[in-house]
């Protein structure tokens, strides 16, 4: 795993992520095929030499077997805290609002996403994100350029599939 370490000493990952919504305002969720199997928005981590907004395109693609366009930068999220375990890095995501191109998503990378979902959001699952539940209501207000420190939520239950 590629980290980074602040002059703080604590180490951090860098990550992106996409709101991407629907004609009826609904947001594209996947749901982790493993750990606590949250709900989160498509991304993951950002490659070595690899921009942010490249990899944002590429995860969308590898997760949903369609092609992105990254509108605008919502916000820069710093997910802090130790609510999965003190050993659990800093994780510094850029989440960006997107645009599918074609048609409807298709699960694509069975390995890391169990299922993906249109949701309202005022209706999102649980277990969700932080940093999802946090980007989807600063997309929803209009909010671009964000950047916020967003604590881990306490360790859920590991679900069932």
């Amino acid at each position: 795993m590629s980290y980074s370490t602040l002059s703080n000493g604590s180490k951090v990952t860098s990550a992106v992520a996409a709101v991407i919504e629907d004609a009826a305002g609904r947001v594209l969720l996947c749901r982790q095929a493993g750990g606590h199997r949250l709900w989160g928005l498509p991304g993951g981590r950002i490659r070595a030499e690899e921009s942010p907004v490249h990899a944002a395109i590429r995860d969308i693609r590898e997760e949903t077997g369609l092609e992105a366009e990254i509108v605008e930068l919502i916000g820069m999220y710093q997910l802090t805290g130790d609510g999965c375990g003190s050993a659990t890095p800093d994780l510094f995501v850029h989440v960006f609002r997107g645009r599918l191109d074609g048609g409807g998503p298709s699960l694509n990378a069975p390995g890391r996403i169990s299922k993906l979902a249109w949701h309202s959001p005022d209706t999102l699952p649980a277990p969700l994100t932080a940093t999802t539940r946090t980007a989807i209501a600063d997309a929803a207000c209009g909010r671009t350029g964000v950047i916020r420190e967003v604590e881990r939520d306490a360790e859920p239950e590991i679900i069932d599939a």
